[in-house]
């Protein structure tokens, strides 16, 4: 399609100069609000929670959601942190979980004058709680965290008594993960141990802690009702008929179930295991599709 030419009285502004585009954080700056950098994808969504994206210059590999947080500069793996990239971004502050890393890193930061964040991940309500107040504090808007909390509560506290009713009568749920490797299965002091908790089900390999390979032996003794991944994982297999070729399972009730409805549950891995403002809609999800299915 041909385009007629504009009068040379309407002709369009030479376009501007990219030297003149906001930087991420100029905003803030020029506001003066701290520039923020976090670490962990569920605290990232703490950010977009309290409208204080603009304030981010940088976020971590597991920042993923919202999917504005993906175009954010990345300071890699929270792990493998490089001072050097982090404090290029030139941030007044860093959030993270307290299995950031490695611990040096974090002191390099605090000596060149960056506020350090750290909250503590127990796979509890107040894990979300701690850091909804740590992003508050770091970024200047403590009355809006605790405003955004009073909501998060409120939430919580209506789909906790929804699920109240069945817990500890609930399926037997086993949580696999999958994403590279031989996939694992989750024992207690796990994010997925908690959620099954809380969505009203039985994680019946509460027996240990931590992480076990997924042998013919423990899906046996586990004999699962429901089994929980994540999409990303699910995808790293080849969808759902690779996933149930596998033989350990075919020794579960869930396997002789498979083409049921509810005996195999994906959710987004950064949503199922995140901890983050979205924890009581997952919640409350997963209660509807697993336990009062």
């Amino acid at each position: 399609m041909l385009l007629r030419a504009a009068p040379a009285a309407a002709a369009s502004p030479p376009p501007a100069d990219p030297r003149s585009q906001a930087a991420p954080g100029a905003e803030a700056r020029r506001a003066g609000l701290p520039r923020l950098i976090t670490v962990g994808g569920g605290i990232t969504e703490v950010v977009y929670a309290l409208g204080a994206q603009d304030q981010l210059v940088g976020t971590d590999t597991t920042s993923l959601y919202p999917a504005a947080a993906q175009a954010t500069p990345k300071v890699g793996y929270m792990r493998q942190l490089s001072a050097e990239g982090l404090l290029a971004l030139r941030p007044d502050a860093l959030i993270a979980g307290t299995d950031a890393g490695p611990p040096v890193v974090l002191d390099q930061l605090r000596s060149a004058g960056v506020r350090v964040e750290l909250v503590n991940a127990d796979h509890s309500w107040g894990e979300v709680g701690r850091k909804v107040a740590a992003v508050g504090r770091a970024s200047g808007r403590e009355a809006a965290a605790r405003e955004l909390q009073a909501r998060l509560d409120a939430r919580w506290q209506a789909v906790g008594a929804r699920v109240q009713a069945a817990r500890g009568t609930g399926p037997r749920v086993l949580f696999v993960l999958s994403h590279s490797g031989s996939p694992m299965v989750s024992g207690e002091q796990t994010a997925a141990d908690a959620l099954i908790r809380f969505i009203g089900a039985r994680n019946p390999l509460a027996g240990f802690k931590g992480y076990r390979p997924m042998t013919a032996e423990a899906m046996a003794q586990a004999a699962p009702d429901v089994i929980l991944t994540t999409t990303q994982g699910l995808e790293a297999i080849g969808g759902e008929a690779k996933f149930w070729q596998r033989p350990e399972l075919a020794l579960t009730p869930a396997f002789r179930r498979r083409a049921s409805v509810g005996a195999l549950v994906h959710l987004d891995a950064l949503e199922l295991l995140g901890f983050g403002p979205r924890l009581p809609d997952v919640v409350e999800r997963l209660h509807e599709r697993v336990v009062r299915a």
